[in-house]
């Protein structure tokens, strides 16, 4: 009788914990780990900010915008492509945590557990997103010295596009970091990719004077959305490529796609236990 019960008790199905509170445990997870690890929040502040500075220092007024030229130091160019690296260095390492889950056992307990993929998917993300979102506004307080005055209406407005921004990364990183066994090989893709995504996002140099080709990979490129974005909340009066509902549109077009690529990633695949 005992073994009977036993072999009923497997094969019956565990009743789901629902999406909720799974999603929300794991989104407090990503929190907690984070801020408990004080050389990433440092290294993640601390280099797009070594980056803003001495590049933008460089360029000085030496940089030229269009039709601006001449009339907007490099240091006020780069801040919003700084702001935005730093959304990307943070969604980053934030989705490394899927492969350490996996190799801590975690992620497979997760997995077997009576919780929903999209649980799983929906916590990750938003985990990655706060954190990702609460670092570039953490960012803002330099604003003033890249000679930005906001108000707030303008703080709420660089508030959803620092949102969006941070969403779409953070997904897109989960679906890469899915897959993969290694950070070696998280970091290569990394390299190959999004820092690239980064660079032909108008962060370093505008779309107008850039090379044909490159241009259109630009226009192609929606973290450029992000980048224009800023640069018209911050700086109303420089010349951008795309009106901000425009910019708006793709950044919530592409936040969707990239969470349905994770959703799909995270169905598709079988994890594997760490050997």
């Amino acid at each position: 009788m005992a073994t009977q019960a036993a072999t009923l008790t497997r094969s019956t199905p565990q009743p789901s914990a629902g999406l909720v509170l799974p999603a929300f445990t794991l989104w407090w997870r990503e929190i907690v780990r984070f801020y408990r690890q004080t050389t990433r929040v440092i290294g993640v502040l601390a280099s797009p900010l070594v980056f803003w500075l001495v590049i933008g220092s460089g360029f000085g007024t030496s940089f030229r915008s269009g039709a601006a030229a001449g009339q907007q130091h490099y240091l006020d160019y780069f801040y919003p492509g700084a702001l935005i690296m730093i959304i990307l260095f943070t969604s980053i390492f934030t989705m490394m945590s899927v492969i350490e889950d996996r190799k801590e056992g975690f992620l497979l307990s997760v997995l077997v557990a009576p919780v929903p993929r999209s649980a799983i998917v929906l916590g990750k993300v938003m985990g990655g997103t706060t954190l990702s979102a609460i670092q570039g506004m953490i960012f803002l307080i330099f604003a003033p010295f890249a000679g930005v005055h906001l108000d707030l209406a303008k703080v709420l407005l660089v508030g959803v596009v620092v949102f969006l921004v941070s969403f779409a990364l953070t997904a897109l990183g989960f679906a890469i970091a899915w897959p993969m066994d290694s950070t070696q090989a998280f970091h290569g893709i990394v390299n190959l990719f999004l820092i690239p995504l980064w660079l032909l996002s108008g962060a370093l140099f505008p779309l107008s004077g850039a090379s044909g080709w490159i241009r259109v990979i630009m226009r192609l490129n929606p973290l450029t959305s992000g980048v224009e974005g800023l640069r018209q909340l911050l700086y109303p009066d420089t010349p951008t490529s795309f009106p901000l509902s425009s910019d708006m549109a793709t950044l919530v077009l592409f936040s969707l796609v990239m969470f349905a690529l994770a959703f799909l990633m995270a169905n598709r695949r079988t994890t594997r236990p760490a050997a």
